[in-house]
Order: structure tokens, then C-alpha cells, then sequence
């Protein structure tokens, strides 16, 4: 192996804040251990919180110099059962159990289930999964208002478990009363990415664009296998998609999870939108200073498969090492990016270009830095993103540099592999972009004396998505 280290990793970090770094101490350490964005979830902790945590987001974004991307992810519908006399009941495989409408305590024999949709979406034969998917029943019999299951594998049941039911949509909106309120919030806040949980069919991302509308994008949450029957289409309507594999492992067989990662990757990368990997990517970091081997392979695959990001849970919200375990997760990127097969990896999988001109501009570019051979970096003028997303999706190896006048746009590419930006004042001339290409590679990426900068952007300079120019610049 031939290894040549970067001081930047292509690949992004999402760090989860909770009680264990919702200090302006604790995210001023995680954004030097490499973080580049910040998810607050909206499922655990008081608005306070997650409005005062970007409130030292954007105070430490300050005295960097550099964006760091704020994520407010949406709990969604939990499904949950209700209550039991005792806090919980032991299961056994082979008798039967029912789930109802009535709010009275459970026992051994029934459990209020709140949730008049599932009793609607149940056919003879449908499997509930309780638990993370550890209990599993199977309907024999049912009605608007209660269901008679069998239960297949038993366990320990307890008060409030999840309850999901594989292979069926369910006619539940993935936006609750509370995510709504939550939305309110986050877009109040100015969040940069808002990500959406539940997501079944096209109509949930409608649904929600229409509420949020353009003061955030969206990053989808593939959690349901229902979602996996409409993937190409809810891509196209994502700004983003987060591959969470903690509920998509608990609805589908866990032997197929791998195979529909990959697979979910390469329609995002094949459509330009950044994907992200998330769940117990370093989960043994919660308790311990050191990840497992099996751990290291599994960033270190979805780095070599090309992905945007890859995001820390609990290890960053509770674990006891959040910052040991960033640092972590980019000495691993580092590494896998120098190694020389990540290069011969991304060529292989490399995106074939769309018929357009600003395609054919990015396309080119890779070509033109190996004949050249000193190329430092990408610059791109783009006063949306969208000159720079293509870039990126070209996977070259070379880093990039986005030139905007627009801080949204800035935050927004937190997110995208191998960018990073610089906010100019707005330049309606090619000629004025050059000196500042040059300017800001030196600076950000320590360029040197003789090195080529290729610029792309668009003529005229002030109008969007209308890439049309390649530069080559030395510096």
C-alpha cells in the first residue's frame, strides 16, 4: 500500500451532540477532532438545549473561519406498546398475546398497542417486531381495534418498547404534531439540513417540502423498507439521504443490509445527491477509548464505496470518549483515502456523466489534472452549490474549493465530499475570480508557488446553475 496523508479528509464527520457535549467546551473540541457538522436530535432533549448548543455552534464557526453544518433531525412516528403492572412481562415462544386499544395496564396475556393505524395495515400472517425486532409476533387474527398474535421468538417485554411491522406501508404521515413544532424551531434556528424520519413514499418528502420550503434542505432518513420500493424517486426528491441502518436492520433481514447499503449508495451517487452512513459506526467508543477491528472495516467500507459522510450517534451524544472517537473516525479516513486502492476504487465505481454542459466541464477534469500533474485543487464559483455538488459527484481525488457570496450555500456543502468554502463578496467577471482562486487555495489548502488551480464556474458569473467555463489558473 502507498500511503500519502492529507491534513482534510475527502470523506465528512457528523457528530451527534446530547448530554455528553452540549457544552461550548465539549463542540468547540469535537469541531478540532474534525467534526464538520452537528446533528441535534429532535427525539431527546429540551428546545433550550438544542437552541443554545447553536447558539455555540455558530460562536465557534466564528473563531475558526470555516461553516460547520447544523443537522435538526425529526424523531417522527414511534410506534410504541403501552404500560404493564410490573414495568414489564416475559414472553415465551408459542403463546398467544394480544394487542389493543384499551389504556388498562398489561399483563402476560395483552398490552395496550395506541395505534389505531397498525390494526388498519394488519393482514393474518403479518410479523410485529417489539423491542429493536428481539420479540417477534405473528397476527393470527384481528380487528379495527386489537390483534391476537402468536408469539415466534420471546423475551422480556417492558413499558414503552418500539413496535415495527415489516413489509407493510403504514397510513401514518412522517411528520407528527410534535415534528411540526419542531420544524417550527429548526427553521427558526436556521438549521442548514433538516432530516427526516419515517419516510415511506414520495408523498411524505411533498409533503414536508412544502412546509419547509427553501430555508433548509432535506436529508432523508431510509429507515423502512417500504421506502426501498419508490428509492430512485425518493432520491430525486432528497436534497440528501442517510442510510440508518439501527431501524432499516430491525425491518429487514440483517444479511440483506449490506448488499442494500451499496445499493442505496450508488443510486445516490449515480443521481449527485451526498449520502451519509449512520448507526454503531464506532458503537463500542460509548464505553471504550478504542473501536473494535470490525468497526475500523465498517468506516473504512463506506469510505471506499464513495459516501459523503459518515455520522457518530451515541458515541458522541453519551459515549465517554465523543472527542477520542472523532478523532478516531478521521484517523480512519485519512488512512483509507491515502491507501492507493480508495483511488483505483473510485475510478472504478466512477459516476458516468449526464448529457449537459456543465457535465462535460466537470467530466473534464480529471483528465486535465493528470495531464498536468500539479493540480492542488477545484475551485468553483457557484452561487447555489450546484457547479460544486457536480463536481464532487466526479469523485476526482482533488480537492475542492467552493467561491460563493451566499453563507446558507457554505453550511449546506458541510456535507459534500471533499469541499470546502470560502465566502466572496459577489464577482460578475471571470478575470476578478482568478486572483481570489489562487488567494483562498493558499490559504485553505496551503497550495504552493507553481501549482494549477482549475476553475470552473459559469457565464455570466451572477446568473445560476449555468456552468459553462473551465479556467486553468498557476499559482
Amino acid at each position: 500500500m502507498n500511503f500519502k496523508m492529507r491534513a482534510f479528509p475527502f470523506t465528512k464527520i457528523i457528530a451527534t451532540l446530547g448530554p455528553a457535549t452540549s457544552t461550548k467546551d465539549a463542540i468547540n473540541e469535537l469541531a478540532h477532532a474534525g467534526a464538520n457538522l452537528f446533528r441535534l436530535n429532535f427525539s431527546h432533549g429540551a428546545k433550550e438545549t438544542h437552541i443554545q448548543n447553536v447558539k455555540y455552534i455558530r460562536s465557534i464557526e466564528k473563531k475558526l473561519g470555516k461553516s460547520l453544518g447544523i443537522i435538526c433531525d425529526m424523531q417522527g412516528p414511534k410506534l410504541r406498546v403501552g404500560e404493564f403492572k410490573d414495568g414489564s412481562v416475559l414472553l415465551k415462544a408459542g403463546q398467544s398475546f394480544r394487542l389493543d386499544m384499551q389504556k388498562k395496564l398489561g399483563d402476560e396475556t395483552r398490552v395496550c398497542l395506541p395505534h389505531k393505524e397498525i390494526f388498519k395495515a394488519l393482514k393474518k400472517g403479518t410479523y410485529l417486531l417489539l423491542n429493536d425486532g428481539l420479540i417477534r409476533l405473528q397476527v393470527v387474527d384481528f380487528g379495527d381495534n386489537f390483534a391476537i398474535t402468536t408469539v415466534i421468538s420471546g423475551g422480556v417485554l417492558s413499558n414503552h418498547k418500539g413496535v415495527n411491522v415489516p413489509g407493510v406501508t403504514l397510513p401514518i404521515s412522517a411528520l407528527t404534531k410534535k415534528d411540526l413544532e419542531d420544524l417550527k424551531t429548526a427553521t427558526e434556528l436556521e438549521a442548514d439540513w433538516i432530516a427526516l424520519s419515517f419516510v415511506q413514499r414520495p408523498e411524505d418528502l411533498k409533503n414536508a417540502r412544502k412546509i419547509i420550503g427553501e430555508k433548509a434542505s432535506i436529508i432523508t432518513k431510509i429507515e423502512k423498507p417500504s421506502a426501498l420500493n419508490n428509492l430512485e424517486e425518493i432520491v430525486d426528491l432528497s436534497d440528501a439521504v442517510m442510510v440508518a441502518r439501527g431501524d432499516l436492520g430491525v425491518e429487514c433481514p440483517l444479511e440483506d443490509l449490506p448488499s442494500l447499503q451499496k445499493h442505496i449508495v450508488q443510486i445516490c451517487r449515480a443521481k449527485g445527491k451526498p449520502v451519509i452512513i449512520a448507526t454503531q459506526m464506532l458503537e463500542s467508543m460509548i464505553h471504550n477509548p478504542t473501536p473494535t477491528r470490525a468497526e475500523v472495516s465498517d468506516v473504512a467500507t463506506a469510505v471506499y464505496d464513495g459516501v459523503d459522510c459518515v455520522m457518530l450517534s451515541g458515541e458522541t451524544a453519551v459515549g465517554e470518549y465523543p472527542v477520542l472517537a472523532v478523532s478516531m473516525m478521521k484517523k480512519i479516513i485519512l488512512h483509507t483515502e491515502a491507501d492507493t486502492f480508495y483511488k483505483k476504487s473510485m475510478d472504478v465505481i466512477s459516476m458516468p456523466p449526464d448529457h449537459a454542459i456543465a457535465s462535460a466541464i466537470t467530466a473534464s477534469i480529471p483528465t486535465v489534472s493528470k495531464v498536468l500533474n500539479s493540480v492542488s485543487c477545484v475551485v468553483s464559483y457557484s452561487m447555489s452549490g450546484a457547479t460544486t455538488l457536480r463536481v464532487a459527484r466526479a469523485r476526482t481525488g482533488i480537492p475542492i474549493l467552493n467561491l460563493t457570496c451566499d453563507e446558507k450555500v457554505m453550511r449546506r456543502l458541510t456535507l459534500v465530499w471533499g469541499v470546502h468554502s470560502a465566502k466572496t463578496k459577489l464577482i460578475k467577471n471571470l478575470h476578478d475570480v482568478i486572483p481570489v482562486a489562487r488567494q483562498v487555495a493558499q490559504k485553505i489548502l496551503s497550495a504552493k508557488k507553481g501549482q494549477e488551480v482549475i476553475i470552473t464556474a459559469g457565464m455570466p458569473l451572477a446568473e445560476k446553475g449555468n456552468t459553462n467555463v473551465l479556467h486553468i489558473a498557476t499559482i
